[in-house]
C-alpha cells in the first residue's frame, strides 16, 4: 500500500465517528421533589412527580415511562396505553383538564406517579421516557434522566384527626383535578401541598353522608364532630370567621374556608380546613397534646360536602409547601369504594379481614372506624 493510500484510510478511521448522527433535543426530566417511602398494605408507596419540559423545536408525544432502579438499571414500573394517560398531564398546570395530543414544544408535561413496592425500595430512582415527534415517523425513541434519591426514614405515624365512624378517606390519585394533583407556584417555587391530602367524610352504615333527604348541612353525619390534634405541636395559624353554607345544594364557592395549622413538635406542619365557624377551641400559639379538641367539622370554603380536610406539609403556610407522607397509628378498616361516585349513595364493600391496622396509610377511598 503506498504512503498515500495509508494516510487517507488513517484519515477516514479518524473521520468516521464525526459522521455520527448528533444528539437530539426532546425532554428535560425532573422530580422536583424526592419521593418518600410510606408503608401501605403488603409494601411501601413512593409517590411523587415527574416533569416533561419539552425544551425541543416540535412537539414530542411520550408513549411509555419507566421507572427505573438508578442502582442497576432495573425496571421497576412501566406505563404505556390507558396507563399512562390516567397518570399524564400535557397541559403542565395540573389543575386544567385540558386535553393536548401531545406536549407542545415549550410546554411541561407532568406524569403522576404512584408505585407500591413489595420488598425495600431502592435508594434512588431513574426515569426512562420512550416519545415520539409528532411531525415524524418512525418507531419512539428514548431518552433518560429525572434522576431522584428516596426518602428513607421512618414516616410519621400520626394520631386519628377524628373520633368513631364510618369516616371514609376521600383521595384518589386518578381525579384530574383532585387534591394530589393541584400544584401552586408560591414564592418562586411550585409545590404540591395535597400530595397526601385527604378529606375525611362521615357516613351511616347504609354508606349515606346525611339522613334521607336531608339537604341541611348541619344535619350532615360529619358535621360538628370533633377534630383532633394529631400530635403534639403549637397551634400556629386559626381561620375562624368565614360564614358556612346552610345547604348541601347550595353553589360550591372557591373562597377559603375556616381553617387551623399545627406545628408539630418533629418539625412538620398539619393543616385542617373546612371547619365549622367559630368551633376554633385553641388560639395561635396554643400548645396542644395529640388528642386533644381543637375544633369542629364543618361546611366553610369550597367543600362538596361537610368534611374534614387533612394534609402533613413541610411548611406552615400549606399552599407553600411540600405535601409529606404520613400513617396513623392505628384504626379499623371496614371497608372500601370502588369510585368516589358511590359514597352516599351505597354501602361500601367490605374489607376481608376487619381488623385493627396500625402505623398504616388507609387505601383511597377506605372507610375505616377510629377509636373512640
Amino acid at each position: 500500500m503506498s504512503v498515500r493510500s495509508t494516510l487517507l484510510s488513517l484519515v477516514f478511521l479518524w473521520a468516521a465517528p464525526l459522521a455520527q448522527a448528533a444528539p437530539e433535543e426532546s425532554f428535560d426530566l425532573r422530580v422536583p421533589a424526592a419521593p418518600m417511602v410510606r408503608a401501605v398494605g403488603g409494601g411501601a408507596e413512593l409517590i411523587y412527580e415527574l416533569h416533561l419540559d419539552n425544551f425541543a423545536r416540535r412537539d414530542l408525544q411520550p408513549v411509555q415511562v419507566e421507572v427505573l432502579d438508578a442502582a442497576d438499571g432495573r425496571v421497576l414500573a412501566s406505563y404505556q396505553g390507558a396507563a399512562l394517560e390516567q397518570r399524564l398531564d400535557r397541559s403542565g398546570v395540573q389543575w386544567k383538564g385540558d386535553t393536548y395530543k401531545a406536549i407542545a414544544s415549550g410546554r411541561r408535561g407532568v406524569v403522576f406517579v404512584e408505585l407500591v413496592l413489595a420488598g425495600a425500595p431502592p435508594a434512588a430512582l431513574r426515569h426512562r421516557v420512550h416519545y415520539r415527534a409528532v411531525d415524524a415517523a418512525g418507531e419512539a425513541k428514548p431518552v433518560e434522566g429525572g434522576s431522584t434519591a428516596v426518602v428513607a426514614g421512618r414516616t410519621p405515624v400520626l394520631s386519628p384527626p377524628l373520633r368513631g365512624g364510618p369516616w371514609a378517606a376521600v383521595y384518589d390519585a386518578r381525579w384530574e383535578r383532585g387534591h394530589r394533583r393541584v400544584g401552586y407556584a408560591v414564592d418562586g417555587r411550585l409545590r404540591t401541598p395535597g400530595r397526601y391530602a385527604v378529606d375525611w367524610v362521615k357516613l351511616d352504615a347504609a354508606g349515606r353522608k346525611a339522613p334521607p333527604g336531608e339537604e341541611l348541612a348541619a344535619r350532615a353525619y360529619s358535621h360538628g364532630q370533633a377534630v383532633l390534634a394529631v400530635a403534639d405541636g403549637v397551634v400556629s395559624r386559626v381561620r375562624d370567621d368565614v360564614p358556612e353554607r346552610a345547604r348541601r345544594s347550595d353553589t360550591l364557592t372557591l373562597r377559603e374556608g375556616n381553617s387551623l395549622s399545627l406545628a408539630l413538635d418533629d418539625g412538620r406542619h398539619a393543616h385542617y380546613g373546612h371547619l365549622r365557624p367559630g368551633s376554633a377551641k385553641v388560639a395561635a400559639g396554643t400548645r396542644v397534646k395529640a388528642g386533644d379538641v381543637i375544633a369542629e367539622v364543618g361546611f366553610s370554603g369550597s367543600a362538596s360536602d361537610p368534611q374534614l380536610h387533612f394534609a402533613l406539609t413541610d411548611g406552615p403556610d400549606e399552599m407553600a409547601s411540600e405535601g409529606v407522607a404520613y400513617t396513623f397509628d392505628r384504626y379499623r378498616l371496614l371497608g372500601g369504594y370502588a369510585d368516589a361516585a358511590q359514597i352516599g349513595t351505597t354501602a361500601w364493600a367490605a374489607a376481608e379481614q376487619n381488623s385493627e391496622v396500625q402505623a398504616l396509610m388507609p387505601p383511597a377511598l377506605g372507610v375505616v372506624q377510629w377509636r373512640e
